[in-house]
């Protein structure tokens, strides 16, 4: 290029001097990107032209590199040339945003950013540079030095015009500066001097902030006092918005053992503003007044409080200041889909029809992710704080009473006796003048019928008590009046965090190890509803003062109840201890045997990570913690989807291995990813998954949801611990297009269609496994063939997921209706992990248009019960794969609009991950004699029928449902041996089977030389009788004796066969042999 004759081919005449060349001497371009930076932009910029051919072959890719590395190296180093610096007020030190950098003899200006920050290229030499600001006076700084290399920093101070007579200095040196990473100012939170004389510092902020400037004032907050807040986001409103939240905590970002977490959520609808105005002087009263105030030092270091000052921020913008007044404004309360947002959560009473909203889905997947003990939800329209239930099975007015009921009325009113006008009960006389409500509170269904409610959905599927409080008449009040609500509900607000103390709490402890039990039950006698503890057993229950009767409880422990006392103040702290029932075995009986202790401390450290990712909020955080934007947002072609598999291949090149498993009928490559630690190379020991998409073309969410799973992945391996492990230690499958040919033709937004549905010669894939496979090759579609011999047969995956379309539930086998399913507990339980990590599929009610009315109780069923028929790919995984298959229907149109991928995504990754998870447990086994040596094709019996088989090193795994399972292990050559395990749902079980003797004699089988023996014996008895009786006849007496010994000879003789038969069959082929060919056989082993 520096030569500045490229001999371009056509073009050899073309010189440019140095390489270099004005655009418009070279050649006129109107409309160019590169001008239009410049001219409306402060950003410089120039093109590129990097090489004679537009499109070169990837062979010289590498030379091209070479040739353009330096240069491109180079060219960003010239980002620091020239002077930089800050314009700032020179009374507050406040940066001074957009404030224009004029350069002496240079028509082009450039303006500072949000905090003065500028940077203005220039190459060597002298200059005087001038910062202009309306308000201002200008200042100029002359005889710049600009020299080759690093920018010369100049900073401007600029005197206001104007200082209002009536604005304190410091205080708008304490509260208006922005945040700024160059000299930031010490805080009290930074180095608290707690004293007794000090005066809680109120808020200043006293105004509506739209989003952007709410989202300036959280970020400010963040930054200024690090130690104390975390600002983190739990998803997007429908336009995009972030739905952020202010954590406040001495150790933010951690959930502290034994720390109880709290919630304020406001602007649930966009036109009730107050309760937003409110947690945002929340926040800045929290942060000011950590360190000096007692009481809020006190409440943020024993308390992990989270602040979400807008749900709906979508409705905010709609909204108007003192437009939607009173309980009938309207102009903003929906999201911008026009949907209630406290109408759209899950009921006990009614079905609810509107589609879930991405604000709604997104809090209850935040929700589940943090033990939330105590929250409320801040409203407008009345004033009174409303308890649940919120609705009844009558959908009329009347008390609907909780289980709880007294403990909601004490927090109720913990909030409205700190609140004089509400506690009065009479809040709106010129709207609703006979409106009273006693002490300020009421039950929300006695008030008016709430169904789909968001307070009753957070008692009834997480362990969080929420109320809710309605502040004001006003929905939009003016902002002159917020000072007036700050100071009324500033004590409630206080008064009902600490609330979050009171009742009963603890620790549910394992007795041999001493470690937290995840999800125990903590139950209280005679109140129906009971709470389970979090990863370090901790928990939480509030209760009112008296006396109660608590048990805690576990899967796999003896419970144990206690009798507790709860004062007037404060929490009483109850710890449990556990011991395993499955310890404590009676003599004589079978052994029970689990986890045996290992010395290997990855592998420890991989069962707590299974145990924590089981947890109920485990993949919420993993989720949380993961980096990348991977939410698909179009449909891809065959075409783009074969790119973007290889782009991920190529990118990710140690991880991934992409095969081909076949064509399809139009010569489509049935493509299938690998994700593994060690691609391409066995690895028995590590279980295998396989994820389908695609076998009707018509359905291709599935497709976009395992491509985005695969990217997922490969994005967060080496960044996220816990993704990492499980690629370490898993073997990952996908096949994201099975039937490509029908996808081609598909079209979207084809809810019904059934274009696509079928392969090009118009066969269901999903008929096309027949028993009689083998039988028939000829005759199978290529599709099939490519999946049942490169896959299904290899009889190596211990889990199978395949993804359709047309409902919101998962089937597990059979879809053969005369089939009978064996291991149906097991089957049934890997649908509903899925479905019961699924925000709505566990609900059981998919509501589809065509189906409405359909209930599929916990969103799973068997696959013959919904639609039955022969052929099904997950009949032959299990039958002939010996690897149990659930197909899971992702949503209830089968081509939904591309708009709606983000949102499914949303929703099914948790449970896709959940797969991930489920794939470690079941039961790992070894197979071995007492001298270590390891049986192979030993034959593992669980539960009197389902039956796998040892592999090479006696290694055997199978996935069960959590309990106790029975386990007879039968070798060649040695006796039985019966044990029992005890399968946990959030983490393997392990088992080591030792046959005590070998069974031989004289280096026979045992049952040879017993039945040899036997036989022989039998013969010398024989052979005595019939001389006995041959010397009876000779003698002649009783003559009819000898008849009575013909007739025991006869019975002789045919004990003489049948033993004749027995000894030609072994324990092995008579009691266990193997029908894995038969149609019949519902069993299925790991062969990983």
């Amino acid at each position: 290029m520096r030569t500045g004759k490229p001999n371009c081919p056509g073009e050899e005449t073309d010189t440019f001097q140095d390489g270099i060349t004005n655009g418009a001497q070279w050649y006129d371009v109107e409309g160019g990107m590169q001008d239009y930076n410049y001219v409306w932009a402060n950003c410089f910029e120039i093109t590129l032209e990097l090489s004679c051919c537009k499109y070169p072959p990837t062979s010289e890719l590498q030379q091209e590199w070479e040739n353009n590395r330096d240069s491109l190296l180079a060219f960003i180093e010239q980002v620091h040339i020239g002077v930089k610096g800050f314009v700032r007020d020179a009374v507050t030190g406040a940066g001074l945003e957009n404030a224009t950098i004029v350069v002496a003899g240079i028509a082009h200006n450039i303006t500072a950013g949000r905090f003065g920050d500028y940077h203005r290229l220039l190459v060597p030499g002298t200059y005087n540079v001038t910062a202009v600001v309306m308000g201002y006076t200008p200042v100029t700084r002359e005889s710049i030095e600009v020299k080759e290399g690093a920018a010369t920093e100049v900073d401007f101070s600029l005197q206001p015009t104007v200082i209002p007579p009536s604005l304190n200095v410091t205080q708008l040196t304490a509260t208006s500066a922005p945040a700024s990473t160059i000299t930031p100012t010490p805080v009290q939170a930074e180095a608290p001097s707690p004293t007794s004389l000090h005066q809680p510092i109120q808020p200043m902020d006293f105004r509506h902030h739209h989003f952007s400037d709410m989202e300036i004032f959280l970020r400010r907050y963040a930054n200024e006092y690090p130690k104390i807040t975390h600002l983190y986001s739990v998803g997007k409103s429908v336009e995009l918005r972030e739905l952020y939240v202010m954590e406040i905590s001495d150790n933010p970002g951690v959930h502290e053992a034994g720390e109880p977490e709290f919630k304020y959520i406001g602007n649930m609808h966009g036109n009730e503003v107050v309760g937003r105005e409110l947690l945002l002087n929340l926040i800045e009263y929290l942060c000011k007044n950590f360190g000096t105030d007692p009481e809020v030092t006190d409440l943020v270091q024993n308390t992990r409080i989270h602040i979400m000052p807008s749900m709906n921020p979508d409705g905010y913008e709609k909204s108007q200041e003192g437009i939607a007044a009173y309980r009938g404004g309207t102009v903003g309360r929906n999201n911008s889909n026009n949907y209630d947002l406290n109408r759209n959560f899950p009921d006990q009473f009614v079905h609810v029809t509107d589609p879930p909203q991405p604000e709604t889905l997104a809090v209850m997947t935040w929700l589940k992710t943090y033990p939330f003990v105590l929250s409320a939800n801040l409203h407008g329209g009345s004033l009174v704080v409303n308890y649940p239930f919120d609705d009844d099975e009558q959908g009329i007015a009347i008390y609907s009473k909780s289980p709880d009921d007294a403990v909601f009325q004490q927090l109720a009113l913990s909030y409205s006796k700190e609140n004089a006008k509400m506690y009065q009960g009479s809040p709106c006389k010129d709207m609703y003048p006979t409106e009273y409500f006693p002490h300020g509170i009421t039950n929300g269904a006695q008030w008016y019928n709430v169904p789909g409610g968001m307070q009753d959905w957070n008692y009834l599927h997480t362990n969080c008590f929420e109320v809710t409080i309605e502040l004001g008449c006003m929905k939009y009040p003016k902002a002159e009046e917020l000072p007036k609500y700050w100071e009324q509900n500033r004590r409630s607000l206080l008064q009902f965090m600490k609330q979050v103390h009171r009742g009963v709490r603890g620790f549910v402890l394992d007795a041999v190890d001493g470690r937290g039990i995840l999800n125990a039950t903590i139950s209280v006698a005679d109140i129906n509803h009971p709470v389970t503890t979090y990863k370090d057993g901790d928990y939480w229950r509030l209760l009112v003062q008296g006396t109660y009767k608590i048990t805690a409880s576990a899967r796999g422990y003896d419970p144990v109840t206690k009798t507790v006392e709860v004062g007037s103040r404060g929490g009483v702290q109850v710890n449990f201890t556990l011991s395993r029932t499955d310890i404590k075995v009676e003599e004589g009986k079978v052994p029970v045997l689990n986890t045996p202790d290992t010395s290997d401390p990855n592998e420890k450290e991989f069962e707590t990570l299974i145990k924590d990712l089981s947890a109920e909020n485990g993949l919420e955080r993993l989720l949380l913690t993961s980096s990348g934007n991977v939410a698909p947002y179009r449909y891809r072609t065959y075409k783009d989807l074969s790119e973007f598999l290889r782009g991920l291949y190529l990118n990710y090149p140690h991880i991934t291995n992409l095969t081909s498993l076949g064509q399809s009928i139009e010569f489509r490559q049935i493509w299938s990813l690998e994700i593994s630690n060690k691609p391409n190379q066995s690895e028995p020991e590590e279980p295998k998954i396989r994820f389908v998409a695609g076998i009707h073309g018509n359905a291709p969410v599935g497709t976009e949801l395992l491509l985005s799973l695969a990217e997922f992945l490969c994005m967060n391996y080496k960044k996220n611990t816990a993704v990492t492990k499980l690629i370490d230690r898993t073997r990952i499958v996908i096949v994201p297009s099975l039937n490509p040919d029908g996808r081609e033709i598909a079209q979207e937004r084809g809810c019904t269609s059934k274009t696509g549905h079928a392969n090009a010669r118009g066969r269901d894939l999903d008929t096309d496994f027949t028993s009689n496979y083998s039988q028939n090759l000829d005759t199978r579609e290529p599709e099939t063939k490519a999946i049942v011999e490169n896959l299904i047969l290899k009889q190596d995956f211990s889990l199978s997921v395949a993804l359709d379309g047309g409902s919101l539930l998962v089937t597990y086998p059979y879809d053969n209706p005369s089939q009978t399913v064996k291991n149906k507990e097991t089957l049934k339980h890997l649908a509903s992990v899925y479905a019961s990590n699924h925000p709505l599929m566990h609900l059981g009610q998919p509501g589809c248009p065509n189906k409405s009315d359909e209930n599929i109780p916990g969103g799973v069923i068997r696959g013959s019960e919904w639609h039955s028929h022969l052929g099904s790919m997950k009949d032959f995984s299990v039958t002939f794969g010996h690897c149990p298959e659930i197909t899971v229907y992702t949503s209830c149109c089968y081509f939904p609009s591309a708009g709606q991928l983000p949102s499914l995504w949303a929703e099914h990754r948790k449970s896709l991950l959940s797969m991930l998870v489920e794939v470690h447990k079941g039961v790992h086994g070894f197979v071995q004699d007492k001298s270590g040596k390891a049986i192979s094709k030993a034959v593992i019996v669980l539960n009197e029928g389902l039956r796998v088989f040892t592999k090479e090193g006696g290694y055997f795994h199978v996935l069960l449902a959590p309990g106790l399972h029975s386990i007879s292990a039968v070798a060649e050559g040695y006796q039985q041996k019966h044990v029992k395990v005890f399968v946990r749902h959030d983490a393997p079980s392990s088992v080591l089977i030792v046959f005590d003797t070998e069974n031989r004699i004289f280096g026979l089988p045992r049952e040879l030389v017993v039945t040899v023996a036997g036989a022989s014996m039998s013969a010398l008895v024989l052979t005595a009788c019939i001389i006995w009786c041959v010397c009876s006849i000779k003698s002649n007496r009783h003559k009819d004796g000898f008849h009575r010994l013909r007739q025991h000879h006869d019975d002789y003789e045919d004990e003489i066969r049948m033993m004749s038969t027995g000894s030609k069959k072994s324990l092995l082929s008579h009691e266990f042999q193997d029908e894995t060919d038969t149609e019949e056989e519902t069993l299925y082993s790991s062969k990983h």
